[in-house]
């Protein structure tokens, strides 16, 4: 992972973390998820952290879509094979791409 990438990456995993409202974690972990992507273990590591939110949500179909997502994270980005700007939530499809949001694209793009 590029330094760049992994300096917004861990910034977006630490916002998540001292977020006070779920809805700002889960949006931090959506981003961060949106720039792991590429790169197995970061790409895990996100989703076991949004399996732990989900859990702490006492969210049970997050959670099982979480325990499935941190099963393909890794090999799917291994193969280079995931879908692009995907924010890794369980109520998206797992091969759904979507927009990525202009400032993370730059991000991507200088990596």
């Amino acid at each position: 992972m590029p330094e760049r990438v992994r300096a917004a990456y861990q910034a977006e995993m630490r916002a998540a973390r001292v977020a006070t409202q779920a809805e700002a974690r889960w949006r931090h972990l959506e981003r961060a998820h949106i720039l792991s992507q590429p790169w197995p273990w970061p790409h895990t590591a996100n989703h076991i952290a949004m399996f732990a939110l989900a859990v702490a949500q006492r969210d049970r179909r997050e959670a099982l879509g979480q325990v499935v997502r941190i099963i393909v994270a890794a090999p799917g980005s291994a193969l280079d094979r995931y879908p692009e700007g995907n924010t890794g939530r369980a109520r998206v499809g797992l091969t759904q791409p979507m927009p990525v949001p202009d400032d993370l694209a730059a991000v991507l793009q200088a990596a």
